[in-house]
């Protein structure tokens, strides 16, 4: 049980973290000050550096938060569907996606819109914002183990990027934990690149209904992103599609 000085700390860092998401909504991540949010915290500026020292530490914080948001919405929807429905797991991590998006416009902007100028993410952020892509993954592991689909009409995977492929699950098994390795090593090259190809096809129709370019081209967007849904689940073999 944390002890009265951690849970001080936790209450301190989550209100400097609530004032710094009202101002990344109002100005953006390029406008986030620190000075600014202590000024209206009232506080002393070296009261909140000894926890953000600068700007980039303050926005390391928020962009591991939003991806953690997501992760959570994303993991939460699909753990509620039953483990045989293959296919509804894989939908409802995209209905996820979606609606958390839409519910944090603001945060999202911030980890899948433009970059912040001056910011490099640190390697804190990579586990966080690789949570959706292994939980896709880990449903297209599932669907190896039973009776899946044979996917048709594939294009031939080009040499080079199967490679490429190889190469990023050798260098993510060298620290994966346990839940991960077995993942990394139970799917074949062609299925994760499936998933991949899942991944951005999810977050790219996110970020286009949420920037403005599906405008007068799809209204039904829930029903377009359930048929990406299908479509995409149907590439990695998962039956019921």
């Amino acid at each position: 049980m944390p002890g009265i000085r951690d849970r001080v700390r936790a209450e301190f860092v989550a209100e400097i973290t609530e004032v710094a998401r009202r101002h990344l909504a109002e100005r953006g991540a390029a406008g986030l000050s620190v000075r600014a949010i202590t000024r209206e915290l009232g506080m002393a500026p070296s009261a909140v550096y000894r926890y953000f020292p600068n700007r980039d530490a303050l926005l390391t914080a928020l962009i591991i938060a939003a991806y953690e948001g997501v992760g959570d919405a994303a993991g939460e929807a699909e753990s509620a569907i039953d483990r045989d429905d293959l296919a509804g797991r894989w939908t409802a991590v995209f209905r996820a996606v979606r609606a958390w998006a839409l519910e944090h416009p603001h945060e999202y902007a911030l980890i899948y819109g433009s970059p912040v100028p001056g910011y490099a993410a640190p390697r804190d952020t990579t586990e966080p914002a690789t949570r959706v892509v292994v939980l896709l993954a880990r449903i297209a592991f599932d669907a190896q183990q039973g009776p899946g689909l044979t996917p048709a009409n594939l294009p031939p995977t080009p040499e080079e990027l199967r490679a490429d492929v190889e190469t990023r699950i050798a260098d993510m098994l060298a620290e994966a934990p346990p839940d991960r390795a077995e993942i990394l090593t139970g799917i074949p090259p062609e299925t994760a690149i499936g998933v991949i190809e899942a991944w951005t096809t999810l977050f790219g129709t996110v970020s286009f209904e949420l920037f403005g370019h599906y405008n007068k081209v799809i209204d039904a967007r829930e029903a377009h992103l359930d048929h990406l849904a299908r479509s995409t689940a149907h590439g990695v073999g998962i039956p019921g599609t």
